[in-house]
């Protein structure tokens, strides 16, 4: 299995939408970066981790589980680099790769080093995209490929002329 540790708040920082979200209010990025990756893991079918220091959240430690999401936010005086380097050294094994979304270079050298790769803030935001416009393609052909009617009829009666066409009861 393919596993993605994002660095929270540097991808926060680093993407537009979510900087203006962040200005007005951190909370608000904080989501919109967890429903993005959440169509992600859906999408790539990838285990994904998205870690937030705790700096900018005081308090004690905190796991969550949001759409899907597992969501960190670590200890007062750990940070999200240190989370990461742990959860690559603990996670990583011959089965799964470890990717890690950061545009920090100094934590891409040291996530290297424990054997994971890394995906930049910018690719990350790119591939999820991506990944939307597949997402609204498929569904708009899904949407093209219903049998429609010129005859404006309820629901109830469209049910009806759909079981008849099926040859059904």
């Amino acid at each position: 299995m393919d596993i993605l540790l994002v660095d929270g708040y540097n991808i926060i920082g680093d993407w537009p939408e979510l900087q203006k979200l962040k200005k007005d209010k951190l909370a608000d990025a904080r989501d919109r970066l967890i429903e993005r990756m959440a169509e992600y893991q859906s999408y790539k079918g990838w285990r994904v981790i998205i870690i937030f220091d705790a700096h900018l959240v005081p308090g004690i430690e905190a796991k969550d589980r949001r759409h899907d999401i597992e969501v960190i936010f670590t200890r007062e005086s750990e940070t999200a680099d240190e989370r990461i380097e742990k959860l690559a050294d603990s996670l990583g094994n011959r089965r799964d790769q470890i990717y890690v979304a950061t545009s920090d270079m100094t934590e891409q050298r040291v996530i290297f080093g424990k054997g994971a790769l890394r995906i930049s803030a910018r690719e990350l935001e790119i591939e999820t995209e991506e990944i939307q416009r597949d997402i609204t393609k498929k569904v708009k052909e899904i949407q093209e490929q219903r049998a429609f009617s010129k005859i404006l009829l309820s629901d109830e009666i469209a049910e009806i002329f759909e079981k008849w066409r099926r040859g059904q009861k």
